[in-house]
């Protein structure tokens, strides 16, 4: 296991985001790049968080959360992997959208506020 397969991931201090949406966000980029492939493990919880300076909780909680999107699968005592990727234009989807959610936590604009944007740019098509 390469404890190192994640050695883009960073926290940024200076922004609004939620250390564990950092990490979560940072994963998704590079599933949806390819830059992670399906079947790549993921570093154990500990030792990411310890790389990162953070609580183990925070990693937790983004690994947690990229399961539920379908994006990862922990598979217990044998570590966290990437499923497979959607279609390509669900990878591009997920970029741009992750893209997006980053620069809307950067500038302080929430969820919901982030949300109604996409909606009117729905409608002004």
């Amino acid at each position: 296991m390469n404890d190192d397969v994640l050695d883009f991931v960073a926290i940024d201090k200076d922004t609004a985001a939620n250390p564990y949406d950092q990490v979560r966000q940072q994963v998704l980029e590079a599933i949806a790049s390819g830059r992670l492939v399906p079947g790549t493990r993921l570093p154990p919880v500990r030792a990411l968080a310890g790389r990162l300076g953070v609580a183990v909780n925070t990693v937790a909680r983004a690994y947690r959360e990229l399961e539920q999107a379908g994006a990862v699968q922990t598979r217990g005592r044998h570590g966290t992997v990437v499923l497979a990727a959607g279609s390509d234009v669900d990878g591009h989807l997920a970029a741009a959208a992750a893209v997006l959610v980053r620069q809307a936590c950067d500038w302080g604009v929430d969820e919901a506020r982030t949300v109604e944007f996409v909606r009117a740019a729905f409608r002004a098509q």
